[in-house]
């Protein structure tokens, strides 16, 4: 059964809250160190947010010597510049370097990169 992918974060709870506003879920769990924001329906699968202490912060593009990125997440969108918009409002901010154009990446604000994918 597939519950989840887990991501490190200086503040989980932030984070959780960040992504709750952006796709519109809730968050199902909050404790010290550990944030989980649940899709719906109830139960389906979950972003977890977990305390790293002495977080870094990956580079996008990647950095020779800097933390790398391991993996990031895919939003597809009707409307790339509107949500981007409404991504920057919440506390995201658009990278410097942009591989395509109809993806839009994002770094979240612990510095983690997604994408919105625009949807034709």
């Amino acid at each position: 059964m597939w519950w989840g992918v887990a991501i490190e974060a200086p503040d989980p709870g932030a984070l959780a809250r960040f992504y709750a506003e952006l796709l519109g879920w809730p968050v199902v769990h909050e404790e010290p160190g550990t944030a989980v924001v649940g899709a719906p329906p109830a139960g389906s699968s979950f972003l977890v947010f977990q305390l790293a202490e002495g977080y870094e912060p990956p580079v996008w593009p990647p950095v020779d010597g800097r933390q790398r990125p391991m993996a990031h997440l895919d939003f597809q969108v009707a409307d790339l510049d509107g949500s981007a918009a409404r991504a920057v409002a919440l506390g995201a901010r658009e990278s410097e370097f942009q591989s395509r154009p109809q993806v839009r990446v994002m770094l979240d604000p612990a510095g983690h990169p997604f994408c919105l994918c625009l949807d034709d």
